[in-house]
């Protein structure tokens, strides 16, 4: 039966409930530390060893969307009324805002180490340690906004500069194309700073702490980002009729062996699926 991802925003406080239950219940098991364990191990950057999947690359969305479904179909298995609700960033924009409620994902961290002291996942409620990770720090951490250099989530306007490209990527398929959907929403730009985050990127940097980084999926918030950033692929693919997944055969051979991408027919890897199996979900889910 095909179900529905809904609007943060719209959620009662029962489903709030049951949706926080189901991740806490995955944590409890050990399931989530693999989610972590998966994300770091695939989060590999241009120019670094091995088949680049998960970033900077055309497969960044069909991996990051059976990364969801593997997450989802876990977290049903705990309470079959649970889906990933989306976190529209273009709306609610402020750092009180849903999804930060006590109800929810907690809110900011303090002000000393960026420790998140209110909500479910509060390193205090005893029950959302973070045993994965590239540090030794053991409890959730947030900057919403960061303080220190202030940065704005991504304007609709500045998501619509992606979703207009009828092209899904071009060569060379990494982190310096300006062409494309995949990047303008992946969000990797020229100069250095807040300049270079556009879309994805910058929600990340905004969100902060636990959410930079390979071990980015510590923070629940990364669900709820990634089904969001799943909408706008499943708008483009309707807004664009007939646009398929590029590159449609493997690019020839590149300089070295370590900048090889994910062709439309390829196995994405970890799993056994191809990215052009995953571009039609209309049999799985919708979004509401």
């Amino acid at each position: 039966m095909v179900y529905t991802r809904k609007d943060v925003s719209t959620l009662t406080a029962g489903e709030k409930r049951r949706f926080v239950n189901a991740l806490l219940e995955l944590k409890r098991r050990g399931e989530y530390d693999e989610f972590v364990r998966v994300h770091i191990q695939y989060y590999v950057s241009d120019g670094e060893d091995g088949l680049r999947t998960a970033h900077m690359a055309p497969s960044f969305l069909p991996w990051h969307r059976r990364f969801l479904l593997d997450l989802e179909r876990a977290l049903r298995r705990v309470d079959s009324s649970v889906t990933v609700p989306y976190w529209d960033w273009t709306r609610d924009r402020t750092t009180t805002s849903v999804p930060w409620t006590k109800d929810l994902l907690g809110g900011n961290g303090r002000r000393s180490d960026r420790q998140v002291m209110t909500g479910p996942f509060a390193y205090a409620s005893g029950n959302w340690t973070l045993r994965e990770g590239v540090t030794d720090t053991e409890f959730l951490t947030r900057d919403l906004g960061r303080a220190a250099a202030p940065l704005a989530l991504p304007t609709r306007s500045e998501l619509e500069g992606a979703l207009a490209d009828p092209v899904y990527d071009v060569s060379p398929w990494n982190s310096t194309v300006t062409k494309g959907f995949r990047n303008k929403l992946e969000g990797w730009g020229s100069g250095r700073g807040s300049v270079s985050w556009r879309n994805h990127n910058r929600v990340h940097r905004w969100v902060g702490g636990a959410m930079v980084g390979g071990a980015s999926v510590n923070d629940p918030v990364f669900w709820l980002h990634h089904a969001f950033v799943d909408l706008c692929w499943y708008r483009w693919q309707r807004r664009h009729a007939g646009a398929r997944y590029l590159p449609a055969r493997p690019p020839g051979p590149a300089s070295d062996q370590h900048e090889r991408v994910v062709a439309r027919h390829e196995q994405l890897p970890p799993w056994d699926v191809t990215p052009d199996q995953l571009e039609d979900v209309s049999g799985i889910y919708r979004y509401a």
